[in-house]
């Protein structure tokens, strides 16, 4: 009998004033018993609705029939034959904004959880699965990947399963992109995104770090002097946005960009790191995103009294639903309809202070969000000893000025035909380089795209 609770099996989670005093994973994951209780609500729909929303497309419905008869092993096989990334898709991927929107059982409750039901089946199979992944025979065909992150890692891991000789660049030295360096260990345990790599190389694909592309080597030289036949750049968008306001020179402020990266990739949090960031007191995150929602996490973790700042209401906040209520949880604050206009500093030229103004919402801009409006006469003062900009990014113009006749948007995103090819021949690209700061999932539909269009055209 189908499981007709209207409401989602809940996701354990560390308490509240717990977690945000620590850096280990808030939800804890399904049981086997809640698995399969949640495995129940689904209806094995006919035409697979739930399905139009990945990006992925990974087979829903089947995978989570293998739930329902307790062979998780066999629910992991079928995902897999689509995604690359299952245990960290479970986790950071917004199924309400996908998958989960076009579910049936949301029409009258709440929608089947998906996306906790992916998790479960990823970590089941890494805590039970000893057979490594088996290389595919070689076709001796070369392609070269650039970048490490999830579009990167999706088109390697696509490609490698058809048998081509694949090569990843990545310009830090740990893999992952912005899987290591821009989502925190609470949300994504970098064992886990490490467990992910380790299949891939088990299907041969090697992966090259400390290579800058467009630096170390240019693509030209990775087809004419390396014999690649093929280049996918999945180099993210790794550029930060400021607000040009007075005083973001000041010491104190950061980038999200920076901060996230000192603290994921360098563990800046540890007392014994060798690159330790400063743990500030008054901490102001300015933005509305899932990156706010990190970064300010993150600096709560150090001990600070946190406040996010956002020229809108919550009704227009960008980020998950998830990552707000559980911001809130753990005692982080919102000054929302509220925007900086200067970062004040004190004598030795530190942050001290955000000069704000107040808002209201007026006609809707090029967005379709209602426009933000000061309010005269509304600046107010908020303490801040660190000052984080969470404004978003946009590509590094690296590869552009080092690749010719490579052609890019007026934001610097790499121009590509619907699958995935530059205006360069058998260079491709995908994700964030391509659209700006997007979704895990959406880079990776992006990869998946490329991946088959480079073996169409390779195999003529």
């Amino acid at each position: 009998m189908p499981n007709m609770s209207l409401k989602k099996n809940p996701m354990p989670h560390q308490p509240a004033d717990v977690r945000n005093k620590n850096f280990e994973e808030v939800a804890l994951g399904y049981t086997p018993e809640q698995a399969v209780d949640e495995a129940e609500r689904c209806l094995n729909c006919k035409n697979k609705p739930c399905m139009n929303g990945c990006p992925v497309m990974v087979h829903i419905p089947e995978f989570i029939a293998k739930i329902k008869e307790k062979d998780f092993e066999g629910a992991y096989q079928v995902i897999s034959q689509s995604s690359s990334l299952p245990a960290v898709c479970g986790r950071v991927c917004p199924q309400e904004s996908q998958c989960e929107k076009y579910c049936i059982r949301g029409i009258k409750g709440e929608p089947v959880a998906i996306g906790r039901l992916e998790r479960f089946v990823a970590d089941y199979h890494n805590a039970n699965c000893k057979e490594k992944a088996v290389k595919p025979q070689s076709n001796g065909i070369k392609v070269a990947v650039i970048g490490s992150g999830p579009s990167g890692l999706t088109c390697a891991g696509d490609l490698a399963r058809k048998g081509y000789e694949v090569t990843v660049f990545e310009a830090f030295h740990l893999a992952g992109g912005v899987l290591v360096y821009g989502i925190p260990e609470f949300r994504l345990p970098k064992t886990i995104v490490q467990k992910e790599i380790d299949t891939l190389k088990e299907l041969g694909v090697k992966i090259e770090t400390n290579m800058v592309i467009g630096k170390v080597l240019s693509i030209e030289e990775l087809v004419k002097e390396y014999d690649f036949k093929a280049v996918f750049i999945g180099s993210g968008a790794g550029l930060p946005k400021f607000m040009n306001i007075p005083g973001e020179n000041l010491n104190g402020v950061f980038s999200a960009n920076e901060f996230l990266t000192r603290i994921n990739l360098m563990k800046a949090y540890k007392d014994d790191a060798t690159t330790p960031i400063k743990h500030g007191k008054k901490v102001v995150v300015v933005g509305g995103g899932n990156v706010a929602m990190d970064a300010a996490r993150c600096a709560k973790r150090l001990g600070g009294d946190v406040h996010i700042v956002y020229r809108r209401t919550l009704d227009e906040l960008p980020a998950r639903k998830e990552e707000v209520e559980h911001a809130m949880e753990e005692g982080i604050i919102f000054d929302l309809l509220t925007n900086p206009v200067q970062i004040n500093g004190d004598e030795n030229g530190w942050a001290k202070s955000c000069t704000c103004v107040k808002m209201e919402l007026g006609e809707p801009d090029a967005s379709g969000r209602r426009r933000p409006v000061v309010i005269a006469g509304s600046e107010f003062e908020i303490e801040a000893d660190v000052v984080i900009m969470a404004l978003g990014t946009s590509p590094n113009p690296l590869i552009k000025s080092t690749t010719a006749g490579l052609e890019v948007n007026k934001h610097g995103g790499i121009i590509t035909d619907e699958n995935g090819e530059t205006s360069v021949e058998y260079v491709y690209a995908g994700g964030d380089a391509v659209t700006g700061a997007a979704t895990v999932i959406l880079a990776m539909g992006a990869g998946k795209t490329a991946a088959k269009a480079i073996d169409e055209k390779l195999s003529k």
